[in-house]
């Protein structure tokens, strides 16, 4: 049995909204189907249900998210593969309404939540008109118009009970929520000299009732409806429209030639074609393919990151060929069991071999390329094909977060990759959090003796890489606009708490920054020819 979680800020039993609807629908149907789904509000889903709902084989669907907590956004996010969205109203703006702005084209400031779209498996639309402001306005290319809202066969056949003899005048809905143009509706039929009737909120059985007796139907939206359920019940109880260009249904190409019981004939037909369209995006198998990789994971005192690490990694597009556990001792992890994560090799030790231990087990290695990652990287799923793809035009050592010396300081330099987003290749000195190079390449990180096991592995390979061999030290692209791309997904998250080697309470943090202080001006004197010539 498949099994969705689908997480709402609203059910219908709570609000009886036009998305509520249309979600309870779906999940009637779905249901149906014999697919497993538990709801959930947003507001109440946590790090935790995600965590053990995913180990338990759920994919997500995500209504409207008002409610997610951020920690939640970036979880999803990370496990782009296992989560939809189904969108309604315009969340990836401040004020959810694109129709205030030039041709629907919201300045950069009013947008938000563009990496969770992003991230996503797919971005579901009900119309053209809506998925075709939501990608100018996203710059995104995961999206699927779904081509229609949801009525159920209960709904439809009570539509079509409705149809009856209309009178001559027209139905304004009294709507106190001021984006359903009430006021401009009124405006437009008094000026017109339009009779009309201004109708208060009904039961849906008794609206659908009063509706059909009316012979137009008059509704001025003031932001882009999605779909908009109103005017195509109306239409589909043979009203005529009075309207404005808001409404997304009347963008598709079906709108204009079908109407009455032909409309609710064609609305019938499209509720299996819809859910169809939804459970085969979200289980839908990503294309991968296997690369000559050897991945190489630390586990120190971070063992609860290496499950989620594990998935993204065996999520690439570009697969490696075995994944290594590489052990370092502590109390941390003394009770964790490697065997859980379903790697190919365990370096399980009872000795903490620091920093280096993972690039010496990396020479055990038979394949072209090594990928390294830090016990608090979640890489997105193009990271290994962005490494590879950048190879081919820049050979060199890759890696997710470069650092740019500015001085012979460790605290002297800028960065690109992750924390800064680059759009294009950048050389830069060293990198760290994840590695990418060439298995050959790794011997002459041991030419030299280091000036310290204890810190700065990263610029001792990137230092005796470039001396030995002349291989350089580049960051791929890091583009705000794909984290696909990104070496990194939750650096901020995971990387910044008290188990950092670099806030460390056995090694003082200025203990820490003057052995890496060291190891720079080691390398310097070496002879490492670094970007700005720092000397």
């Amino acid at each position: 049995m498949r099994k969705i979680v689908f997480i709402s800020d609203f059910f219908v039993d709570q609000v009886s909204g036009g998305a509520e609807i249309y979600d309870n629908i779906l999940i009637e149907e779905l249901i149906e189907k014999d697919y497993k789904v538990c709801k959930f509000n947003s507001q109440e889903f946590t790090v935790k249900h995600f965590k053990l709902y995913e180990n338990t084989g759920f994919y997500f669907i995500v209504s409207n998210f008002i409610g997610l907590s951020n920690d939640v956004k970036k979880l999803l996010q990370a496990y782009g593969d296992k989560y939809c969205i189904l969108e309604h109203d315009h969340k990836y703006l401040k004020n959810r309404n694109p129709a205030i702005f030039k041709d629907f084209v919201a300045p950069k400031e009013y947008i938000i939540n563009r990496d969770f779209y992003a991230a996503a498996k797919q971005v579901f639309c009900q119309s053209v008109k809506h998925c075709e402001v939501l990608k100018t306005n996203l710059k995104i290319d995961n999206i699927t118009n779904l081509g229609c809202s949801l009525w159920s066969r209960q709904q439809l056949d009570t539509i079509r009970s409705k149809i009856t003899n209309k009178n001559s005048k027209a139905l304004i809905i009294n709507d106190s929520n001021s984006i359903k143009g009430t006021i401009e509706a009124r405006e437009f039929c008094t000026n017109k000299n339009i009779d009309f009737d201004l109708v208060d909120k009904m039961e849906y059985d008794e609206y659908l009732s009063t509706l059909a007796r009316y012979e137009k139907f008059v509704f001025f939206p003031k932001t882009l409806e999605s779909f908009c359920r109103v005017i195509l019940e109306a239409r589909m109880l043979g009203c005529k429209l009075i309207t404005n260009s808001l409404n997304g249904c009347t963008y598709e190409p079906w709108f204009k030639s079908t109407k009455g019981e032909q409309l609710i004939d064609f609305v019938d037909s499209q509720r299996e074609i819809v859910v169809e369209n939804v459970v085969n995006k979200l289980f839908e198998e990503i294309p991968t393919k296997e690369g000559d990789i050897t991945v190489i994971l630390n586990c120190y005192r971070r063992p609860y990151n290496l499950k989620m690490q594990v998935d993204a990694i065996k999520a690439q597009t570009i697969k490696p060929v075995q994944i290594w556990l590489w052990v370092n001792y502590h109390e941390d992890n003394k009770d964790f069991d490697p065997k859980t994560l379903g790697v190919d090799k365990v370096f399980d030790n009872n000795f903490n071999w620091k920093f280096y231990g993972r690039f010496a087990a990396a020479l055990l290695a038979d394949t072209e390329y090594i990928a390294i990652y830090d016990d608090d990287t979640i890489p997105g799923k193009k990271w290994h094909e962005n490494c590879i793809f950048s190879m081919e035009n820049k050979e060199g050592i890759m890696g997710s977060a470069g650092y740019v010396q500015t001085g012979d300081r460790a605290m002297q330099y800028y960065r690109h990759g992750w924390p800064s987003k680059n759009e294009k290749t950048e050389r830069v000195d060293y990198v760290g959090h994840a590695w990418f190079f060439k298995r050959d390449w790794l011997p002459n990180l041991w030419r030299e003796i280091p000036p310290t096991w204890d810190n700065g592995e990263d610029m001792h390979l990137s230092y005796t890489c470039q001396k030995y061999a002349g291989i350089q030290t580049y960051c791929p692209p890091h583009p705000a606009s794909d984290l696909d791309l990104h070496g990194s997904l939750m650096g901020n998250e995971l990387g910044v708490d008290s188990k950092a080697t670099s806030n460390n309470v056995a090694v003082s943090h200025q203990q820490f920054f003057s052995e890496r202080d060291m190891c720079i001006r080691t390398a310097i004197d070496g002879g490492w020819d670094t970007v700005n010539k720092v000397k």
